[in-house]
């Protein structure tokens, strides 16, 4: 399964230059890295990212993540993925820019927000 994460452009470009991330802000307050599927993502980007541009979309195998990928409750009662480890740039299957346009994130073609 593909699951997705949405980094701002310096937590993108620290990933890449150091291999691996605690993930942003948020992440290291909460102890995991938040994740969100494919029909989750868009909600996620609309509620924690309204109006910032400049933002990647990340896709991520859940079978690259093992045992440390856990389904948790949160947003509406939904299972959400989160990972009990670093994320590490070799998890990342392809990173995409999520530019802004008329106030809503564009999601890269062919991505279909109601899969996964």
């Amino acid at each position: 399964m593909i699951i997705y994460k949405i980094f701002r452009t310096p937590e993108w470009a620290h990933l890449r230059s150091e291999g691996e991330t605690r993930g942003a802000p948020v992440d290291i307050n909460d102890g995991y890295v938040h994740f969100s599927t494919a029909a989750q993502v868009a909600e996620t980007a609309a509620k924690h990212f309204a109006s910032e541009d400049g933002l990647m979309l990340l896709a991520i195998d859940t079978d690259r993540l093992g045992d440390d990928l856990k389904w948790e409750k949160s947003r509406g009662d939904q299972l959400f993925p989160h990972l009990y480890r670093v994320m590490k740039l070799d998890d990342v299957l392809w990173a995409q820019p999520l530019p802004l346009k008329d106030g809503a994130h564009q999601f890269p073609a062919g991505f279909d927000e109601a899969a996964g």
